[in-house]
């Protein structure tokens, strides 16, 4: 069977996206990246904004327009709040939940198989996608209840996997010959307490970084009330990633506090500190909504003052959305999409020029760039995109096709949310070819 499959949403929907790939080619199908050519098709949907919504439903009618002989499965957090809806959408044969999301393939396929018992597949096969990051998900769900978040009520309570299940994806990920995991979850700073653990996280990087060899290991969003200074002491091993992505959400107390958001200007600002006091060169990046009901001018200008003075590497900023079933989408003073729209603007102009100053800090310096793709190439070589540590992108053109490589770069100069840089020497590639091994440019440019 020939399988397309496609995501909307977070890392999260990434990282089972990616399992599910690993899983239908184990079993020996096909993962084909054009629709046109797939028999079946699976979308991990996403529920987090109205937008995320329509761009699920959207996808499954594209599905179906272009191969209207194939069947369509869905799940994700879209699917589990409005199953009825995503059963009269065209071509739709199931619709899975959250809950038995881990089953999704054997429900499809009628066949089971542990994908870490089967032979690697190579990071360049179709199969995992083609990527050098590999997102790992070690936790789902989230107790915490944020007035304006669907998530909760879409994935459940709070769920870890156990240590020895990450491990062994961990070990079989670096086998298949991803340089870089990204560890995941809903609510990731809270691994282990279900299972009694408060210290889950920390216990769990510590094993990853003692266990296996992977040059990178890396943490997705992580709740600023689930950290403390003594959590920074993980990145004396320089195998962790020196970028915290810490979301705010609103910089302003009251608005935080009507958010159900478990801080404050206070503790933020002091965690941060820390953070940056322990971690040499690190990028603290953020999510921020504008448009909270009640969010008044006063303030939306106390959360954008509150952002200036934390300087952050760059943010994700969202106008709020309502959804259904959450208490925010009952509260008074809705603001107006026209206020919305103007204040999102004004925040990412800021976070681009946020973006640039901790940019510019760096030119000059040498830093490991993990490259993960080439997007094109010119006489003097490919052109080659990537990620340094910190997770600042970075382009360099050089004569080989760098992906999958970690190489030393020289930071050169910024431009419209990309360095460009220089390639000083190779730190770390696959023991084997992957993809069909390294061409030469000129292959490329003759062809």
């Amino acid at each position: 069977m020939k399988v397309h499959l496609r995501m909307v949403g977070c890392r999260l929907n990434q990282s089972e996206i990616d399992s599910m790939a690993r899983q239908f080619s184990a079993q020996g199908h096909e993962v084909v990246a054009s629709p046109e050519a797939a028999d079946h098709f699976v979308l991990n949907t996403c529920a987090v904004t109205q937008e995320a919504a329509k761009s699920s439903r959207k996808l499954i009618r594209d599905f179906h327009r272009v191969n209207p002989r194939s069947s369509t499965s869905v799940t994700g957090c879209y699917a589990q709040i409005a199953p009825g809806e995503i059963a009269t959408l065209p071509g739709v044969r199931r619709v899975i939940d959250n809950g038995e999301k881990s089953q999704l393939v054997s429900l499809i396929t009628g066949q089971w198989i542990d994908e870490f018992d089967s032979e690697p597949v190579e990071r360049g096969a179709p199969g995992s996608l083609g990527r050098t990051r590999a997102f790992v998900k070690v936790q789902d769900g989230c107790d915490n209840a944020c007035t304006f978040c669907v998530t909760t009520i879409a994935r459940g309570s709070g769920r870890s996997r156990t240590l020895d299940e990450v491990l062994r994806e961990v070990v079989y990920l670096e086998s298949c010959g991803y340089q870089e995991a990204v560890l995941t979850g809903v609510h990731l700073g809270s691994y282990g307490h279900d299972r009694g653990d408060r210290q889950g996280l920390r216990n769990l990087v510590e094993i990853l970084l003692r266990e296996t060899s992977l040059p990178r290991i890396r943490l997705s969003s992580l709740e600023p009330w689930d950290l403390s200074p003594e959590f920074f002491a993980l990145w004396q091993n320089p195998r962790l990633c020196p970028h915290l992505h810490l979301p705010l959400q609103s910089g302003c107390d009251a608005t935080l506090k009507r958010m159900r958001r478990h801080t404050s200007q206070r503790d933020f600002r002091a965690l941060v500190q820390a953070a940056r006091d322990s971690i040499p060169n690190l990028n603290v990046t953020s999510d921020v909504i504008v448009g909270f009901p009640g969010e008044t001018d006063d303030e939306f200008a106390q959360s954008e003052r509150f952002i200036r003075e934390l300087e952050f590497g760059g943010l994700h900023v969202f106008r709020y959305s309502s959804r259904p079933g959450t208490p925010a989408s009952r509260m008074r003073y809705q603001i107006s999409n026209a206020t919305k729209k103007a204040r999102s603007a004004k925040l990412l102009a800021l976070s681009r020029t946020l973006e640039r100053r901790f940019a510019e800090q760096l030119l000059g310096e040498t830093r490991d760039v993990l490259w993960e793709q080439v997007s094109g190439a010119t006489p003097e070589g490919f052109i080659n995109l990537g990620y340094t540590d910190n997770y600042l992108r970075i382009r360099a053109v050089h004569p080989r096709d760098l992906s999958n490589v970690i190489t030393e770069t020289r930071l050169e100069s910024y431009n419209t949310g990309v360095i460009h840089g220089t390639v000083k020497g190779v730190l770390s590639a696959p023991d084997f070819p992957l993809g069909g091994g390294v061409p030469a440019a000129a292959d490329i440019i003759t062809k």
